[in-house]
This record gives structure tokens, C-alpha cells and sequence, in this order.
């Protein structure tokens, strides 16, 4: 992943993408339910309310809310600190119109949850603690200090003191809950708006690397004949002139764009394998597929098997299933092999089978296997693994996030395939497979992928493979 796209996904840059102007609509929204509250109060219901303070505390709210439209403009984003102070002072203007309105006993104490909640959802951690404490200890003081209600004929507002305890623990269970609650929901949301925009970048950069490949191509093959006259016609003039006198200098000149014109030939040929991107290229085997997916860790110190139809030699397999070369394919692939070479301590098996009605393409390993407490969450981004006491079920390469099986995963089920994941043959206490075994005919003993398409889905019929091509694509390197 390339690094300027690192900060995209960082987990720390949400809590700085609250607007302003959010914050600002939502508290005069709770400026308009507070008059509306205390007007309805003191003028229809005869409750005694000290009206100057409260419309003074209100007054400050209105206040905060102009100074901030007028400093700032209406598209500026919040950083942590800001946000923390503006929800934090929200806070503090409710308390204090509690303070003056019956504490606990007013039923708009339950209020005191929504700066908290929205610090769960958009805030870090750290400051969804701070206001979640501070939020405890306010409805804790609002529990015993507090004006009481009193209505026009002198009669006060009493409740129970059991209720009172219900109402402050309700609250307290409130903030704890919905804290929790809120920000569990809006982590996994946002881990997975995460994972998906690294599945999209993957995808497209795969995307854009065949399209380039193909571009790289047609130009090897268009651009060989030119580069062939050019070279032929250089020679014939090399050997025309002769050796020494006045026409040594052209002699050499001309042997030098015959040497150039082999060097790009070789660049081109570097460049692009496969030819021109004829529309017939479309399709290719499994087999193939399978082994273009795999080809960038055949160089990486781990053996990598393929078997097709139970043949080492996969070219020798018969009747072979042609797909559809989709660059979901080849990019999921390509990441479970990865996985496997990452975690292998020598072999990797790759293993593809085919009947009438599905393909399949096994992914296997060596190695210790997937951590138990994870096996069930394989493919999920962003996972934690626990350290667990049997060390050797544990996978010492390196601790990932989980990113690439949940890419692989994502991108393989788009093309219609089914995913499992389990350990092989080995289990704890049993010995490995001898060194001696012909690794050709062994059967993973680690970590194990199983990919399953419907064969209808991902291979078309032989018809369609064969019949009559569509025209070439004519590339717009602009596009690319």
C-alpha cells in the first residue's frame, strides 16, 4: 500500500472529522428544547423556576454558539482537543441548568448522555473517558445538590429517596451502557469502512498493474516488427561499410543502433510476457490462473506445490476448466498464498480440483496453523490475536491485523466464491510429517484455505470460451 494513503486509515484520524458546524446545528437545537422546556414550565405548569439564571445559563450557550460561527468558518473540522472542550462544555451548561431545575428529580436529566454518546462515536478512547467521568460526576453531585422544584402555591416537588437512587443509578448504568455500546458499534463500522477502502485500493491498483501489463504488451508486440527492420537495416549497412578509412565512424554508428535497437527489444520483451491483450486472453486454465496468482512468491525461499486434479505437472492435466481471468481472482489468490509463504516453514500446497459443478483451490502450509481463539474470526479486519499458553499453535512471523485474509476474503466472494479456513492434519502431540516423505503426495499440516466457486459462475461454457472473439481493446493510457 503506498505510504501516502497510511493516514487515510488511521484509526486516530476520525475523532478529527467533526464538524463545526454539526456541533453548532445540534446545540441550538438543545438552546430551542431548553427555552421551550422552561417557558413551558414556569408559564403553563406554575413551576417556580429563577428564571433571570436560567436564561442567563442559557444566555452562555447562545453566546458559544455565535462567537464560534463568527471565528470560524462553516467547512472547519474539530481536532480532538476542540471537540473534547466543546462537548465538555455542554456538560457543564446542563449541569448547571439541573443545578437550578430539580437535579435528578427534572426528567430531562437523562440529557446528560448525549455529549457522552457522541464522544463514543467520534472521539478516541481516551477522551470518551474523560467525558464519560466527568458526566459521572456531575449526575453524582446533581443527586444530592440541587434546587428543588416548587410550585406557584408553595408546594414542593418531593420524590422518594428510592427513587432517586433508581434514577441516579439508571443514569450512571446508562452512561456506562450506551458508552460501550455506541463506540463497540462505531469501532466495527469504522474498522470496516477501513478494511473495504484497503480491499477498493488493492483492487484498483490490481486493476490499473493489468492494464498496465497489457499496455506494456501490445507495445512489445507492435513495436517489435519496426525494431526488427530497424535492426536488420543497421546491420546490412555495418557489413556494407568497410573496415578502417573515412567510413569506420558510420561503420560503428551503425552497429551501435543495432545494439540499441536489441536493447529495447529486450526491455519490451521484460516488460510484457503475454503478448497483445486479445480479448481471447480473457480466459485462461485454472491451472494458469492459479499460477499467475502465485507467481511473485515463487522466489521467496518456501517450495510452493501446485497440484492440479492431483498432478504436480498441471499442464499435463486434462480437459481443464477455462475462467474468467478476473483481477479479484488473481488478487485473492494472491493474497492467501502470501499468507501461506508468510507462515510456512519450507512447503506451501496449492491444490485445485474440479467437477461438473464447482472448482476449488486449496491454500496449505507447513506451518503452525491459525490460532485457535481466532480460528472462528478468520477473514474479519483488524483482529487481535490473544497470546494463549500452547505457544505452538501460535504464528511467530509476524502479528498481523488480519487485513489481507479479510482483502483476500472480500475479494474472492465478490467473484461468487465460498471461503473456509481451518488447520490441516497435524494436531498437537502428533510429529510432523518426515522430511523424508515425498512432499509432492503430503497434505498441509497448517494453516489451510478453501476456496470454492459454483463452476457455472466463475467458468463459461466452452462456447463461450471458443466462439467468436469480441474486437481487441484499444488502452487510453490516460485512464490508466
Amino acid at each position: 500500500m503506498p505510504e501516502g494513503t497510511q493516514p487515510l486509515l488511521s484509526g486516530a484520524v476520525r475523532s478529527d472529522w467533526v464538524r463545526l458546524r454539526t456541533l453548532i446545528a445540534l446545540r441550538w437545537l438543545a438552546i430551542a428544547g431548553q427555552l421551550a422546556a422552561v417557558l413551558a414550565a414556569a408559564l403553563m405548569l406554575e413551576v417556580e423556576i429563577p428564571l433571570d439564571l436560567t436564561l442567563f445559563v442559557i444566555l452562555a450557550s447562545v453566546c458559544f454558539n455565535m462567537i464560534a460561527a463568527v471565528l470560524h468558518p462553516e467547512n472547519k473540522r474539530l481536532s480532538e482537543r476542540d471537540t473534547t472542550l466543546t462537548l465538555l462544555f455542554d456538560l457543564i451548561q446542563l449541569a448547571l441548568l439541573l443545578y437550578l431545575c430539580g437535579g435528578l428529580t427534572n426528567p430531562f436529566a437523562s440529557l446528560m448522555l448525549a455529549p457522552v454518546i457522541i464522544a463514543a462515536t467520534a472521539l478516541t478512547l481516551r477522551a470518551t473517558i474523560a467525558l464519560g467521568a466527568t458526566a459521572l460526576v456531575f449526575i453524582s453531585l446533581l443527586a444530592f445538590i440541587y434546587r428543588p422544584l416548587s410550585f406557584a402555591d408553595g408546594r414542593m416537588l418531593e420524590l422518594p429517596e428510592i427513587y432517586l437512587l433508581g434514577m441516579w443509578a439508571a443514569l450512571v448504568i446508562a452512561v456506562v451502557f450506551l458508552a460501550l455500546y455506541a463506540r463497540r458499534v462505531t469501532t466495527e463500522i469504522f474498522s470496516m469502512s477501513q478494511a473495504l477502502t484497503a480491499t477498493q485500493m488493492a483492487l484498483a491498483r490490481e486493476q490499473r498493474l493489468t492494464a498496465l501489463g497489457g499496455v506494456v504488451a501490445a507495445a512489445a508486440h507492435e513495436l517489435g516488427t519496426p525494431l526488427a527492420t530497424i535492426k536488420l537495416t543497421a546491420a546490412e549497412l555495418a557489413n556494407d561499410l568497410a573496415e578502417g578509412g573515412e567510413t569506420e565512424a558510420l561503420r560503428e554508428d551503425a552497429a551501435l543502433i543495432v545494439s540499441q535497437a536489441e536493447r529495447c527489444r529486450e526491455i519490451l520483451q521484460s516488460m510484457g510476457r503475454a503478448g497483445k491483450d486479445d480479448t481471447h486472453l480473457h480466459h485462461a486454465p485454472i491451472s494458469a490462473v492459479v499460477e499467475e496468482a502465485a507467481e511473485p512468491h515463487f522466489d521467496r525461499g518456501k517450495r510452493i506445490i501446485l497440484r492440479v486434479d492431483g498432478v504436480v505437472d498441471g499442464e499435463t492435466a486434462r480437459d481443464q476448466p477455462e475462467i474468467s481471468r478476473h483481477p479479484e481472482v488473481i488478487h485473492g489468490l494472491r493474497n492467501l498464498v502470501q499468507n501461506a509463504v508468510d507462515f510456512a516453514r519450507t512447503t506451501v500446497w496449492i491444490d485445485v480440483n474440479w467437477n461438473d459443478e464447482t472448482l476449488r483451490v486449496r491454500v496449505g502450509d507447513d506451518g503452525l496453523g491459525f490460532p485457535p481463539d481466532l480460528l472462528g474470526r478468520i477473514g474479519d479486519p483488524f483482529l487481535r490475536h490473544r497470546p494463549v499458553r500452547d505457544r505452538r499453535s501460535e504464528r511467530p512471523a509476524y502479528e498481523g491485523m488480519g487485513l489481507g485474509l479479510f482483502i483476500a476474503k472480500t475479494l474472492l466472494e465478490r467473484s461468487g466464491a465460498t471461503l473456509t479456513f481451518a488447520n490441516g492434519t497435524e494436531t498437537p502431540g502428533r510429529t510432523p510429517v518426515p522430511a523424508s516423505a515425498p512432499l509432492d503426495l503430503a497434505r498441509p499440516t497448517g494453516a489451510l484455505a478453501d476456496v470454492v466457486w459454483p463452476r457455472a459462475v466463475l467458468a463459461p461454457s466452452r462456447e463461450a470460451v471458443r466462439g467468436p472473439l469480441a474486437r481487441n481493446t484499444r488502452f487510453d493510457l490516460r485512464e490508466i
